[in-house]
């Protein structure tokens, strides 16, 4: 029988509510902290596939949650596109050449960086056990496009905004190409074992509404299409962070299977507004959870309440945050895992 999490992402509104947080394998876990300092640097982590594996199953071991989300990074497309890609300790990731400055045919595709990713999906399958659904992901295409064409992360995304509105045709080539290989990547992800997916956009926010509809909708519109005509049965997670009142639109238009709120979104706001049955996962602060104290419960509680009638799977806004304790992620637990459906 499918584990929680799968039955409630497509659309089995339980009990009980299957809980998952996103960035759940890293920083914030001493056992990963060990085995990263062992190991070198993030990049070297990710292609090493047992060691990918053992992060992916850490906090499986040590919570119990429901859904083990694969260890990797969204770059991970750019960098089989052929863009050279590093992580400077401090700085975040750089891409090279930058495509405000180059053009997208001097890239040089490397297919076969997706396959150790693979590799890593089948030995996470094998060691998770039943009852515990494997979630892939892939950035959506206008996130990854903003670090491709600026080479590095940004506030405002000033650059590939900029660039989108000077030259249309060009940037959506450029969409275009991260579509194609992003298909590609999480069909391998599936036929390697993973059971969902999710597609994160974190820069979705900054778009005005016309250009929200042509680089986020769109192109996860046709995501999503592609995909479930090879996996009719596959759950797509949207998660548009900063969508706001475009959430319904999205919703819609891009026919995912359920919904991720960040932690702006009021969840009574959102529980009457959105489409009616559509699971949604979130949308818990990350920060909270850090600071701490009587208001985890206060916060969980108001979530789950807003979310009773229909599927939810409880999860953060964002990542966790990598100075989180661990007894402030045990007591969210304890009282999600307490809580039923009136």
């Amino acid at each position: 029988m499918p584990g929680l999490l799968l039955r409630t992402l497509r659309g089995e509104n339980a009990s009980e509510r299957p809980v998952w947080l996103m960035r759940q394998a890293g920083r914030y876990l001493p056992e990963y902290r060990a085995l990263r300092a062992e190991k070198g640097g993030f990049l070297a982590l990710v292609y090493d596939t047992d060691a990918a594996a053992e992060i992916t199953l850490q906090p499986i071991r040590r919570f119990g949650f429901d859904g083990a989300i694969l260890f990797s990074d969204i770059l991970i497309v750019p960098y089989a596109m052929g863009q050279d890609l590093e992580f400077l300790v401090g700085e975040g990731p750089r891409l090279s050449p930058k495509l405000v400055d180059s053009t997208l045919d001097s890239l040089r595709a490397v297919p076969e960086r997706l396959s150790p990713i693979y590799e890593t999906v089948s030995k996470v399958r094998a060691g998770l056990g039943a009852g515990r659904t494997l979630l892939g992901f892939a950035g959506s295409p206008w996130t990854v496009a903003t670090y491709m064409v600026a080479g590095e992360g940004s506030r405002d995304q000033h650059v590939t905004r900029a660039l989108a509105y000077r030259d249309p045709q060009a940037f959506q080539a450029i969409i275009d190409a991260i579509i194609a290989v992003t298909v590609e990547y999480l069909a391998g992800q599936v036929a390697a074992g993973a059971e969902a997916v999710q597609l994160f956009d974190s820069w979705a926010g900054s778009l005005s509404p016309s250009e929200f509809e042509r680089w986020v909708i769109a192109p996860n519109a046709t995501i999503v299409t592609a995909l479930k005509r090879r996996f009719p049965e596959l759950p797509v997670i949207g998660f548009p962070k900063g969508a706001g009142e475009k959430l319904p639109a999205y919703a819609r238009e891009t026919r995912v299977d359920a919904l991720g709120l960040d932690e702006t979104i009021d969840p009574l706001w959102a529980a009457k507004t959105l489409p009616e049955g559509l699971p949604v996962q979130g949308n818990f602060d990350p920060l909270l959870l850090e600071a701490g104290g009587a208001e985890i419960d206060i916060q969980a509680r108001r979530i789950l309440d807003a979310f009773a009638d229909r599927p939810h799977v409880f999860n953060l806004g964002h990542g966790i945050g990598q100075h989180t304790p661990i007894e402030h992620v045990e007591q969210l637990l304890a009282f999600v895992r307490g809580w039923r459906r009136p």
